[in-house]
């Protein structure tokens, strides 16, 4: 059965719809950077996310090709993920179009930078357009806060106060302010999941009070 990181690391991609803290690896991704409203259609968050799974797909099918990675399994593609900031600092929802974001996709730990700039290359040439904005990019998160939010994105601001609230009450405070980024990871495809259905896990990177 292949491997997948959602049944795997249940900490960290399915907890609880109640507030928790927990101390997140560092982990390698492929990632797109962008701005703009994730919800427009046109938008560079939606040619992120064809870049992202493009690339994923191409390592997880290289064993099917003329490149050889070491150490490589069978594997789930993990879900998609977004680090998100604004021009005003924190995420702020009422200003969607001043969203800067890092769209990326987990990589396995076997794929390293010469595997990854091989997909880069490939897919490229396989899909006749450019995939060279995509980047390594390895992210350490250190201590956060996390929960599932059920529902709507544009419903988050709820759940991020009951976050705050808990850590507060716990002796830390949210560390958007040292490099770590508000952290979302896209456990539904809205595309064939209602509003109200959608999962997504919230995190913030917390230091102590």
């Amino acid at each position: 059965m292949p491997f997948d990181f959602k049944k795997e690391y249940k900490e960290y991609y399915l907890p609880p719809s109640k507030p928790g803290i927990v101390s997140v690896p560092s982990a390698n991704y492929v990632a797109v950077r962008g701005s703009g409203n994730p919800n427009d259609e046109t938008g560079e968050f939606k040619a992120a996310i064809d870049i992202l799974y493009g690339i994923s797909f191409t390592i997880k099918m290289s064993y099917k090709g003329n490149h050889r990675i070491d150490g490589y399994f069978e594997y789930v593609v993990p879900p998609l993920e977004g680090l998100w900031w604004s021009e005003r600092g924190a995420v702020d929802y009422a200003h969607k179009e001043e969203f800067r974001f890092m769209a990326m996709i987990r990589l396995p730990e076997f794929v390293k930078k010469e595997d990854f700039d091989w997909a880069v290359e490939e897919a490229s040439r396989k899909k006749g357009k450019d995939f060279s904005m995509a980047e390594f990019f390895s992210y350490d998160e250190g201590l956060c806060v996390q929960c599932m939010h059920l529902g709507p994105y544009d419903d988050e601001p709820s759940t991020i106060a009951r976050m705050e609230e808990y850590v507060k009450a716990a002796g830390y405070r949210f560390a958007t302010d040292d490099g770590r980024l508000h952290h979302e990871i896209y456990l539904s495809d809205p595309r064939r999941t209602s509003p109200e259905k959608l999962k997504t896990v919230l995190r913030y990177p917390i230091e102590q009070l």
